[in-house]
Order: structure tokens, then sequence, then C-alpha cells
């Protein structure tokens, strides 16, 4: 995750629904964890505790926004936040609450 908590806008992704998607596992490790996706293979460090919480909440919270205060993170580290949820997006690690991953 970026040290600065403007690395990205926090608009738009905010307000959606997400979700670990159902093909990864999480691993937790001193720094956070790591994040395995079972159909590509793909491995990614989360590399704060506060961020494997927030990727936890997503499974259970209405919107990133939700996740994000449910999890305690400062407003001012959004921006951070969502740029490291969208890596994660990219990646296949996370996916739009209610569709389906592809391996």
């Amino acid at each position: 995750m970026p040290t600065t908590p403007t690395a990205a806008p926090a608009g738009g992704m905010l307000e959606e629904a997400w979700a670990l998607d159902e093909s990864v596992a999480l691993r937790p490790e001193p720094f956070g964890a790591l994040a395995y996706h079972f159909g590509t293979r793909k491995l990614s460090f989360l590399k704060t505790p506060e961020l494997v919480d927030v990727v936890r909440l997503l499974a259970t919270s209405t919107s990133v926004e939700h996740a994000l205060r449910d999890a305690g993170v400062p407003e001012s580290h959004w921006p951070a936040y969502v740029g490291a949820l969208r890596g994660l997006a990219t990646g296949g690690m996370i996916r739009p609450r209610g569709q389906r991953g592809q391996a």
C-alpha cells in the first residue's frame, strides 16, 4: 500500500460492494497476509493488518466505504486503501459482490 494517503482518488469504488473472490485464500503473516488465487495461481501481499481487516470486512459490508469505516481506517487514508483494493481487483483477488470469480 502506498505510504501517502493521497495516492489515488477514492471515488467510485467507495459506493460499491466487493468481496474476496471465492478462489482466494488469505494466509496471515506478521506484516498482514498473503493472498493466493487457486485458479490463476497469483500471489498478492496485503502489506498491513488493517488492509487485511478491510478485505475481510468486504464480505459483510454494504460498500467499500463501510468496510473502511468498520476497520477504523482514517478517512484521510482512504485513497491509499482504495488504490490497494483496485490493485487487488485488477489481479482478480477481489470482485464485485454477486459476481462469480473466474478461474
